[in-house]
């Protein structure tokens, strides 16, 4: 009897001592997956168990690690790939662009007819939006490249914020909105690129005011984070949720590549800030933060 209870409790000790070495496997399974994954790394996953199960397990998933690598790989050169060619079309088609406006300027200064005057209008109005259009596909190709180079000193928030706004006073003024604009009277400095920042707000500031049902609130607060809020309901939470993608458009697609608040998020993290919207009750918030201490 005594017999049986011994090679009971060796047969539970040892098994008991598996199931420890298997949950301790499984654990360094589970830590190095997540190395792997928040790392930029060749190295596969490599445990200390001998335990034929487990490292069968490791082996898969490092069989899925190399297709997660190579499509990783892929899309990098993929996107890298865009990137060049739509930096390259962008600077070759300046150069007929500056071209056309130049003799633009040229007919617009002779005398015409009332309908000759009427067409090179128009011609004017397209060759404007192909040129701003042109302009962010080359903002968003060079603000999404890692080696974009920043140009880091102390912004003060306050006053570029101001800037902006004044610098879309007459568009305001055409739509009949009246901001309502509040800033602390302390200075809110950060340590950022100051080119960065004006595009991130006039991005911003500009898509506000192209959804906006009449009215548009814009609040710095002392944490450094600034809020544009607009009614629009001529949007709903699934676009809002998607302003940030890539080429999305929500209406007036002919005139917007859709990149504007792209550009926007990206020049926002390259700075290490946060950027996001949200819709409530037919109200759009974009949010903008730069906690202090981050540089470059």
């Amino acid at each position: 009897m005594w017999i049986l209870v011994i090679a009971l409790a060796a047969i539970v000790l040892i098994l008991s001592l598996k199931i420890h070495l298997m949950r301790r496997s499984a654990r360094e399974i589970g830590q190095e997956f997540r190395d792997r994954l928040e790392t930029e790394t060749n190295t596969l996953i490599d445990i200390a168990s001998r335990d034929r199960c487990m490292r069968r397990l490791a082996e898969s998933i490092n069989e899925q690690l190399r297709v997660l690598r190579s499509e990783r790989h892929r899309f990098q050169q993929g996107d890298r790939e865009l990137k060049e060619a739509v930096t390259n079309i962008s600077h070759d088609l300046r150069t007929p662009m500056t071209a056309i406006c130049g003799y633009l300027d040229l007919l617009e200064t002779e005398e015409t007819s009332e309908e000759v005057s009427r067409y090179l209008a128009v011609i004017r109005e397209r060759s404007e939006v192909l040129k701003q259009m042109m302009d962010e596909f080359f903002c968003y190709a060079v603000a999404t490249t890692p080696s974009y180079g920043m140009q880091y000193e102390e912004v003060v928030l306050n006053h570029a914020l101001e800037e902006c706004l004044s610098d879309f006073y007459a568009l305001i003024r055409d739509r009949s909105i009246v901001p309502d604009v509040r800033m602390p009277e302390q200075k809110v400095i950060r340590h950022l690129d100051r080119k960065a920042v004006s595009r991130i707000f006039e991005n911003i500031i500009s898509n506000a005011i192209k959804y906006s049902d009449g009215d548009l609130a814009v609040t710095l607060t002392d944490e450094g984070e600034t809020v544009f809020a607009n009614h629009a309901t001529g949007l709903d939470e699934v676009q809002v949720g998607r302003l940030f993608d890539r080429f999305y458009t929500v209406r007036d697609a002919s005139h917007s590549t859709g990149l504007g608040l792209s550009i926007a998020k990206a020049l926002t993290e390259q700075m290490g800030g946060s950027i996001g919207a949200e819709y409530r009750a037919g109200q759009i918030q974009i949010k903008v933060k730069f906690s202090k201490g981050e540089i470059s």
